[in-house]
């Protein structure tokens, strides 16, 4: 009972922490307008963490590579706590399986947050179009939606490639995500 209790609180401390680093390096990869309350409550949130790290590990391509190491490095840090509070024994050959399934987990994330922002997206319109958060979304959505737009003409005044969008990413968690996670799981 305990150890469920444990459990949900390292999941969700875990996740929502690298969830906020992948959104905020997602959001200076589209290039999101930046200011605005999610950009502050992102920089607010992670930047004790962030800040120390950009010293030791540097940009790639113009890129915030320290923020995506650590979304990485927590959620290896979440498998490892998971692992020894459901009584694993943890050896140095695991090094290899956690690294496996931590990554594994971090396009999981990343997948999960490309879902919640097109639904987020698709629900701003229709409520509340002219919000600030309708151009942060749309900024973040674009590199997923514009290549289905090219594909998929609106039907009437819809536009249907947010449910498509949706629809590929459900099935990349489903078959890709859930066989490499299979495959880490096995190395342990």
């Amino acid at each position: 009972m305990i150890s469920n209790a444990l459990i949900f609180l390292v999941q969700t401390i875990c996740d929502f922490f690298a969830g906020a680093l992948l959104l905020r390096f997602w959001m200076q990869w589209a290039r999101a307008p930046f200011r605005n309350p999610l950009s502050e409550f992102l920089r607010a949130l992670t930047n004790f963490a962030v800040l120390p790290a950009r010293r030791v590990i540097p940009g790639l391509w113009g890129h915030d590579l320290a923020t995506l190491v650590l979304a990485w490095f927590i959620l290896l840090v979440e498998t490892t706590l998971l692992l020894l509070i459901k009584g694993y024994a943890l050896h140095i050959g695991a090094a290899g399986a956690l690294v496996a399934i931590s990554a594994v987990m971090l396009l999981r994330v990343a997948v999960y947050l490309v879902m919640f922002v097109i639904f987020m997206l698709a629900i701003l319109s229709w409520v509340n179009p002219h919000n600030w958060m309708g151009s942060v979304l749309t900024a973040m959505a674009r590199p997923m939606l514009r290549p289905l737009q090219r594909i998929v003409p609106p039907v009437g005044a819809f536009d249907l490639t947010p449910l498509i969008a949706l629809i590929v990413c459900q099935l990349i968690l489903m078959l890709p995500l859930a066989y490499l996670e299979g495959l880490a799981g096995r190395l342990l």
